[in-house]
């Protein structure tokens, strides 16, 4: 979803405005929780949605280059709300209503390496921003737009970037029920999520300054709410596989400090029909057969799944394309956590089925903050 995909919620640190508490501005004033009934409108809600407090647009991808070179790539914008209060006219045109963070990463599966950038910006001056009723996101030259249907993207710098024009081949999924997908026990414990989960795509990357052509499929979530995680939830693994059929899937566990899987973990899966078949906990199993210890954050991750949808005859092993790919966001959002791409094999009703996906874990370093 990014699961929930709280990265976001290291600004709750107070990285620009300390002492706001997620949920509710410094003022009193409430910002809108997730709750049923949401009816999408395409295009518009590519756009922002500034009445919720936390929103994020996540994109990752498999590409290649004309040497056969495989590329995975990883760009999030984040939008954190600090006050519903309106800009004051006669203010100071320093202060800030909303922050936005970004984080871009690449995986170079040939040469075994993962590198990532990150951004950060306050949402005054022009410097950062989301429109609302059409889809753009910026901080300074990093941006996502969309132009006649098509979504660019642009962001990094001169040794590692990426500039993909990407073309949706279907309708947006939605996950949940009754326009929402639900991350806990209790009232706005939820929020509002859809994907695009199979974009053509085309353009460039850059690793090390040099830039290469590049093709393949992208995936897309979009996500807005304003609540919070349950506090015994210690993080999730959330995983996105484009498999060939063709299928795709998204599931996400949350962890419970007691060991458990948290009841409200949920997925999605996309048959060839294209309607989407919602998940609970009880469709899916998740199973570890292999951890890597980080050097970096002496976090210990899992490093090899196997996921079992039985009554969809459904049976697949994923593995990453390279061990390491471990953000640690010290300039932006403050949290660690391990997102990268992967590869996917198994079976489906009988048949071999095979793909590729990203997984995001969190939590596995320390506790992740319960605040989103």
């Amino acid at each position: 979803m990014k699961v929930v995909c709280g990265i976001l919620l290291g600004v709750f640190l107070g990285l620009f405005s300390p002492g706001f508490i997620l949920g509710q501005d410094p003022a009193g004033k409430e910002f809108r929780p997730a709750l049923p009934g949401w009816q999408y409108k395409f295009p518009a809600d590519h756009g922002a949605h500034k009445a919720f407090k936390t929103e994020w647009w996540y994109y990752n991808g498999h590409l290649q280059d004309a040497r056969g070179g495989a590329f995975g790539y990883q760009l999030t914008f984040f939008r954190v709300g600090l006050t519903r209060e309106k800009p004051d006219p006669q203010g100071s045109r320093w202060r800030a209503t909303e922050v936005y963070l970004a984080h871009l990463a690449i995986t170079d599966r040939e040469g075994k390496s993962f590198q990532f950038r990150e951004k950060a910006g306050r949402g005054n001056l022009g410097l950062a921003g989301a429109d609302t009723g059409r889809y753009r996101v910026w901080i300074d030259r990093w941006q996502v737009e969309e132009r006649q249907g098509l979504q660019i993207l642009t962001a990094g710098d001169r040794s590692l970037g990426v500039q993909l024009t990407l073309a949706p081949t279907a309708p947006p999924i939605i996950h949940g029920f009754q326009g929402i997908s639900r991350k806990g026990e209790g009232i706005g414990r939820a929020s509002h999520y859809y994907s695009m989960t199979r974009l053509r795509t085309k353009g460039q990357i850059r690793i090390q300054g040099k830039t290469r052509e590049v093709a393949g499929l992208s995936w897309m979530d979009h996500e807005f709410g304003s609540n919070q995680l349950h506090p015994q939830q210690l993080g999730w693994d959330w995983f996105s596989l484009q498999l060939t059929e063709p299928l795709e899937l998204m599931l996400y566990q949350l962890r419970r400090e007691d060991g458990r899987t948290d009841p409200h973990s949920s997925g999605t899966l996309v048959l060839p029909d294209r309607h989407p078949r919602p998940l609970g906990l009880s469709d899916f199993s998740i199973r570890v057969f292999q951890y890597w210890k980080s050097p970096n954050s002496g976090a210990r991750y899992p490093s090899g799944w196997e996921i079992s949808l039985p009554e969809q005859q459904l049976f697949l092993q994923v593995r990453p394309w390279v061990a390491d790919q471990e953000l640690l966001t010290a300039k932006s959002t403050r949290i660690t956590y391990w997102e990268g791409a992967v590869t996917v094999t198994g079976t489906w009703r009988g048949r071999p089925v095979q793909g590729s996906g990203y997984v995001e874990m969190t939590g596995y370093d320390r506790r992740f903050p319960p605040k989103i």
